[in-house]
């Protein structure tokens, strides 16, 4: 077989903070992102007066988001990943009722999608939060911060049950361990135990959440989201065979936490030997018995890991690994590894035997604008033939794959490095990384490729 089953899904990935802009329109409240000028690695929070964030505008999607549409519709999209942001629906997080100039901005984008046959898959907070709970409660490190994302959740579920099907808890969650005021609003040195009672509460918020979409929107599917790490041991020593494991465990967890509904019993050692002690109660234990109903995944690049501690370690999508001696890497120093793409569908098939969905994969490189007005992005075209190719692969493995969602389809401000210059899209965005640009659209060659793709329904691949 060389075509993808006739349901399976093709689009692209986007998140709010990513691409809206419009930072403070129609009452948004402060989010984490908007205090993070430099990205997620930056170390300012608070920002001053002046202070440049090429994310206030970024590229501007809250208001040229029709003609944004309209582009991926020329593609052939079926589905869109997009998130909310929740700083338009509660801006300070903690409200009673929510904003409806946001509730309505939402109403338009998902109302704009239908109009192309579109559907929206939405990720409920991508790598966002109000500051106000932050500020005011600590963040995910209270437990009161459930409460107010189960507010925020039933909410849009109740507003936008009959316009969205598709939904997702948090993006990347495991990602929490690595930036924790990203993933959980905690000060960056902030110890294992705080981190880890931080990620229990959003834990329990995304199976409340899941139960919510569940009884509202009944219909409809409601997956987690994973960060897919996966290493490999570096040598067949059997060090580096526990290593691995142990490493692979650090974000398979979550997924075993979000489909088997409670802690596996490695992570219970590790809680343990780590002298960290949950505060738990029975009602988040029932909690978290609510699964999820797929599982879906970002997957860039893969890795090594080794019980040797000399081995020089490489920083790649905000994981620390030890460079693959085998793989070649992008100007960023991402390890380029399809195959890696079919083993880590397998195995989280194997692990879960639930319906798999990639929500993030692409190539950020620096593309150059020809005399002609042409981009000739063959290393992208490469890039995702090869992994789709991947994907087909495992698809013929037995492995229920859903859909295909590329990150991002439309050239955005990267998460790592709050930059525009590292570019993902099929579709071109005129600015630069200090703002310049008339942020006009171009396609790309990989436009026309990607649309021949979803067309032939994966024939077109090599």
């Amino acid at each position: 077989m060389n075509r993808f089953p006739q349901d399976f899904l093709w689009g692209g990935a986007i998140a709010a903070n990513q691409v809206e802009g419009a930072w403070q329109e129609d009452g948004k409240g402060l989010s984490t992102s908007d205090l993070q000028p430099h990205g997620i690695f930056g170390e300012r929070v608070e920002r001053q007066p002046g202070d440049f964030n090429i994310k206030d505008i970024a590229i501007d999607f809250y208001h040229r988001y029709p003609e944004d549409i309209k582009l991926f519709a020329e593609m052939g999209f079926t589905v869109l990943r997009t998130s909310i942001a929740w700083t338009r629906i509660y801006p300070q997080g903690d409200e009673e009722q929510p904003c409806e100039a946001g509730l309505a901005f939402y109403d338009r984008l998902f109302d704009e999608m239908a109009k192309y046959h579109i559907a929206p898959m939405v990720t409920l907070s991508h790598y966002e939060m109000p500051y106000g709970l932050v500020k005011n409660y600590g963040g995910w490190g209270s437990r009161q911060t459930i409460l107010f994302f189960e507010r925020y959740a039933r909410t849009v579920f109740e507003r936008y049950r009959h316009k969205v099907k598709y939904w997702l808890t948090f993006n990347e969650i495991n990602m929490s361990l690595h930036a924790p005021f990203t993933g959980v609003g905690l000060p960056e040195e902030s110890d294992k135990q705080a981190v880890y009672q931080a990620i229990h509460h959003q834990l329990v918020a995304s199976a409340r959440a899941v139960k919510a979409c569940h009884e509202i929107v009944p219909e409809g599917k409601i997956g987690n989201m994973l960060l897919g790490g996966l290493l490999y041991p570096l040598t067949c020593r059997p060090e580096d065979m526990l290593e691995t494991l142990q490493r692979n465990r650090d974000w398979l967890f979550f997924g075993d936490v979000q489909v088997r509904g409670a802690y596996p019993a490695y992570m219970r050692r590790f809680f343990r030997e780590n002298g960290i002690e949950l505060q738990t109660d029975e009602q988040d234990r029932r909690d978290l018995q609510e699964p999820v109903d797929f599982i879906s995944f970002s997957y860039y690049m893969s890795g090594c890991a080794t019980a040797d501690k000399s081995q020089a370690q490489a920083r790649g999508n905000i994981l620390d690994m030890v460079p693959n001696p085998h793989l070649p890497a992008s100007e960023w120093g991402w390890q380029i590894d399809p195959q890696g793409l079919r083993l880590l569908l397998n195995e989280l098939y194997d692990r879960y035997q639930k319906p798999l969905f990639i929500v993030e994969n692409g190539l950020g490189a620096r593309d150059k604008v020809e005399a002609d007005g042409a981009i000739n992005d063959d290393y992208r075209i490469a890039y995702m033939n090869d992994h789709l190719v991947q994907v087909r692969e495992a698809i013929e493995d037995g492995v229920e794959v859903w859909g295909y969602t590329s990150w991002g389809p439309i050239d955005l401000v990267s998460a790592s490095k709050a930059e525009l210059s590292k570019r993902y899209g099929f579709i071109y965005v005129d600015r630069d990384d200090q703002g310049n640009g008339t942020l006009a659209r171009k396609r790309k060659k990989s436009f026309w490729w990607y649309q021949e793709v979803i067309k032939s329904q994966g024939a077109a691949l090599k």
